[in-house]
């Protein structure tokens, strides 16, 4: 098990300035942001896809440096009921897949997608919960319209252009696959080309344990991102975990915030969370996600790169 980045974190770097930090601290393995969410700040997907002599340059700068790409990443929502973002987004994820096929990448790095509701807009609505009447039958109706169907032709898509890339899933609130029982779901109907993004950050403030999640993905697990979560005891005893102020309200305010590794949970919890993905057979890079709002990103990147050494070389 080694330590990559996300350099979407590293949006402020050239591609050549990037590559330069990062190799001075140790980081070969790179994990590049190609579009959806992602500004894809380091990487033209569409140029290298149109250019195979780009695409080959790009791949040989990378090599000089003795850097690798661990996996591309196209999360956003292409589900979305506003049809310009749904297909931006779908056209960006199948994009990543092509050019992960083209470049000798496995890896892509998604997310669910959340939908509208049956009355249609142009909000995408979260039915995870759905306790009132009111709201009975949402995601029912949203599995069978909208994420089952959708799932199901891009899989086969995917396995049909793209033969050997894996899709990995970061299981999110506010996306429709979001715990292990719902990415079950989808895994059923979707096939072996989907896994899972294993990001322990979204476990644990939903109150899942990331080491029992371990061992029941077990070879799902297909990618892994190194994020921490900084729960506030003080704020959830006084008004739980859902907070509807976010990101209004600064980090010491809310319930819970994403953290570099090691600020929210001790590295005893971390080195047994790994110690549990190499057990279910993960063996592959742990992606540093920089989102710790009290750190600047060099300054996240390093807490946790020193963390997770610690805890993989301990």
């Amino acid at each position: 098990m080694r330590c990559g980045l996300f350099t979407d974190a590293l949006a402020h770097f050239s591609l050549r300035e990037m590559i330069s930090w990062c190799r001075t601290r140790g980081i070969l393995d790179l994990e590049f942001g190609v579009g959806g969410y992602s500004p894809a700040p380091h990487l033209d997907a569409a140029a290298l896809l149109n250019d195979h002599a780009r695409l080959r340059a790009f791949v040989r700068g990378l090599e000089a440096e003795g850097c690798s790409i661990s996996a591309l990443n196209a999360s956003g929502n292409p589900l979305h009921p506003d049809p310009a973002t749904s297909s931006a987004h779908d056209a960006a994820l199948r994009q990543a897949l092509r050019l992960a096929s083209a470049l000798g990448v496995s890896r892509v790095v998604a997310m669910s997608g959340c939908p509208g509701s049956p009355r249609g807009g142009e909000w995408p609505v979260f039915a995870a919960g759905a306790w009132l009447p009111d709201m009975e039958g949402l995601w029912q109706w949203q599995w069978e319209q909208r994420i089952a169907p959708y799932w199901r032709e891009l899989a086969g898509w995917a396995e049909r252009e793209a033969p050997g890339v894996v899709l990995c899933f970061e299981l999110h609130p506010g996306m429709s696959i979001y715990n292990p029982a719902s990415f079950q779901l989808l895994h059923s109907v979707a096939g072996g080309s989907i896994r899972v993004n294993f990001d322990p950050s979204h476990f644990w403030w939903q109150g899942i344990d990331p080491v029992r999640v371990t061992s029941e993905l077990g070879a799902s697990i297909g990618f892994a991102h190194g994020k921490d979560t900084r729960m506030n005891a003080a704020r959830i005893e006084s008004n739980g975990l859902l907070d509807f102020a976010w990101p209004e309200r600064p980090p010491d305010e809310l319930p819970w915030h994403f953290a570099a590794v090691g600020a929210g949970h001790t590295l005893d919890e971390w080195s047994r969370l790994t110690s549990a993905l190499t057990a279910s057979g993960y063996d592959g890079v742990i992606s540093i996600e920089h989102e710790d709002p009290n750190l600047t990103p060099e300054q996240g990147i390093e807490a946790s790169l020193a963390a997770l050494l610690q805890v993989i070389e301990g």
